[in-house]
């Protein structure tokens, strides 16, 4: 029997989404590592890209949660000693920072690039090519310990600049993604050190048990769904990257226990579900400065649904076709995105220069402009740099 669709509307959903994000609550005046944790455990992850005109996106979207936080903190609960993991790195939304308990919930993902189930990508083809090569790659991270792709006696020539990986690099990330060596630093450039996991993960971890693909799959969803607040199918599978067909039958099952509610959200063209532990407030008074790869925007689809604000980063664009800017952050004023700000960090100069301001039809500029000002300040003070500098128009 079909369930039947509760009413939700738009500017509920709204709400709904943002609580669920951590914009409705009060930004501490201090923050400490417990806090830092929470607010991830609340996302499930941070997506990790190389991208650092400001910062990189896996330290802003603490910053637009927490305000002023230590960014060491999140440093020690990545990187650090083993007895201070609190965090691992995997693919999961594009490259993640997540929570080490959700290890075991992505053994499944490892397991099945191990047996090339549903792998066609070239890491795939390569790993069945180069079997003896990836062996070698093995056995060296197992006698040298922690070690860069380009520190390889045998890693080869690089095919290009940027994903130009040669097959040292390819063999490692295939190493990677089935599990059987996790980043143990980062380091310089933002290299990625690797080495085995076992000699990197607390023991702990690596010793929870193994859950079935399925239950593993529902338990991920449920955490799209506990992040999200209100999604549709879509945005719940695109949240940690699962199959269609897998999702298909995980919700019905979570559905069926509950565990998720179907709604139809006011203007909203597909079905929606609603997590049964949703807040909704009747007002959110946030502020903040969202990456672009925050997990509030990252679905450019969603982010159009819930705030009706067509956003696209434009770092690949020409800079003669680019409406906006290089590295143009959304601005969240109360409940609503009401403008774009085109970021940089200008470190040799001391400087948080603003390129360009955009508000959006139908908000006052004076509105934004003192809120604005007061964020842009406080992100400079985090990344310590001593002036703002402001477009003259």
């Amino acid at each position: 029997m079909r369930a039947r669709r509760e009413k939700l509307s738009a500017d509920a959903a709204r709400r709904i989404a943002l609580t669920a994000s951590g914009f409705a609550a009060a930004r501490p005046d201090t923050v400490n590592a417990g806090q830092m944790q929470r607010s991830i455990e609340r996302l499930g992850l941070l997506q990790i890209d190389s991208v650092n005109v400001l910062a990189r996106a896996h330290y802003l979207p603490l910053f637009s949660r927490l305000g002023n936080y230590p960014q060491a903190l999140l440093d020690r609960a990545a990187w650090g000693r083993k007895s201070q993991r609190r965090l691992f790195e995997f693919w999961a939304h594009e490259a993640s920072l997540l929570p080490i308990d959700s290890h075991p919930l992505l053994r499944w993902r490892m397991q099945q690039a191990r047996e090339h189930i549903g792998g066609k990508g070239k890491l795939f083809i390569f790993a069945r090519k180069k079997e003896a090569f990836i062996e070698e790659v093995r056995r060296q991270i197992r006698d040298r310990g922690a070690i860069a792709a380009s520190e390889l006696s045998n890693g080869g020539e690089r095919r290009g600049p940027w994903w130009g990986w040669n097959d040292g690099k390819l063999a490692i990330e295939w190493l990677f993604y089935v599990g059987e060596v996790t980043t143990a630093t980062r380091r310089g450039n933002f290299e990625r050190v690797y080495d085995l996991t076992e000699r990197v993960l607390p023991p702990d971890v690596l010793a929870q048990p193994t859950p079935s693909a399925e239950d593993a799959q529902r338990e991920l969803l449920r955490r799209s769904a506990r992040a999200l607040g209100v999604a549709t199918e879509f945005d719940l599978r695109d949240y940690f990257r699962l199959g269609v067909a897998d999702t298909k039958a995980r919700l019905a099952e979570l559905v069926e226990a509950g565990d998720l509610l179907p709604v139809a959200v006011e203007g909203w063209d597909r079905p929606a579900y609603l997590d049964p532990g949703a807040r909704m407030p009747r007002k959110v008074e946030a502020r903040a400065l969202l990456a672009p790869f925050d997990p509030l925007v990252w679905e450019r689809d969603r982010t159009h649904r819930i705030f009706d604000f067509f956003y696209r980063i434009e770092i690949y664009t020409p800079l003669n076709k680019r409406n906006y800017g290089y590295y143009v952050l959304p601005f969240l004023l109360g409940d609503r995105l009401v403008g774009r700000v085109d970021l940089k960090a200008d470190r040799a100069n001391g400087r948080l220069v603003a390129h360009a301001i955009h508000v959006e039809p139908g908000i006052s500029r004076r509105t934004v402009d003192g809120p604005l000002r007061e964020e842009l300040r406080l992100m400079a003070d985090w990344l310590g740099l001593p002036d703002v500098a402001l477009p003259k128009r």
